[in-house]
């Protein structure tokens, strides 16, 4: 035991005298400056930001030619507000705080009827997205929505995960059975909604070709 610890304190006394041994030098490629004036900001035809923060309803596909009106409150300014949106939902105080959270900024929709017993609505939602990317939980609540429905499924060319459900049998839809089917998509800020209402069964076509042309303008 005595020689152990001998030994270390020799060892400790041997070390403490000694010069510290430098380190090496941090080693780091030298950056260099780009030459010239830096780029200027993307024209806005190319900046979709400022496409989106422009005035949303812009963004929204016009009425065909020959479409009616759509027969329910669309809003004559083509916007929809965060208590008017909450009251499509089947539980509109639910919808409402959840909207909130989800960080809500504003909606535009239109509408039309056509073939005499067709109605359409289209809604762009736009959230702020400061903490919660709220434009893809919204579209993926649509998702959540139609999981248990009897419905067919169909994904939105050139959207990723968009997806549109055309439902098998007719629902109860103001005193009327209409057949219904939807579209839910996301890009960015902006959830797309997409309702259609019918007396007969809505075609695939029909609303996956609508819901792709109103993506492509996003």
């Amino acid at each position: 035991m005595l020689g152990l610890i001998s030994g270390l304190c020799a060892g400790y006394l041997v070390q403490a005298g000694r010069e510290p041994t430098g380190l090496p030098p941090l080693s780091q490629p030298r950056l260099e400056q780009a030459a010239g004036e830096a780029p200027g900001p993307l024209p806005a035809a190319r900046d979709r930001e400022v496409r989106t923060d422009g005035d949303l309803r812009r963004l929204l596909l016009e009425k065909p030619d020959g479409a009616g009106g759509a027969g329910f409150a669309v809003g004559g300014s083509g916007w929809l507000d965060l208590t008017g949106l909450a009251q499509s939902y089947d539980e509109p105080a639910t919808a409402y705080n959840w909207l909130l959270d989800e960080e809500f900024r504003r909606a535009a929709m239109v509408g039309w009827r056509e073939g005499g017993t067709r109605t359409v609505e289209i809604r762009l939602l736009q959230f702020r997205q400061e903490e919660v990317l709220g434009a893809r939980d919204e579209a993926q609540d649509g998702s959540y929505q139609n999981y248990w429905a009897d419905v067919g499924v169909w994904a939105i060319p050139g959207t990723g995960d968009g997806k549109v459900y055309i439902h098998r049998k007719p629902r109860d839809r103001g005193g009327a059975r209409l057949y219904q089917a939807e579209a839910h998509a996301w890009r960015g800020d902006i959830s797309l909604q997409i309702w259609m209402n019918d007396t007969e069964p809505i075609p695939k076509k029909a609303i996956v070709d609508l819901a792709k042309r109103q993506m492509e303008r996003l």
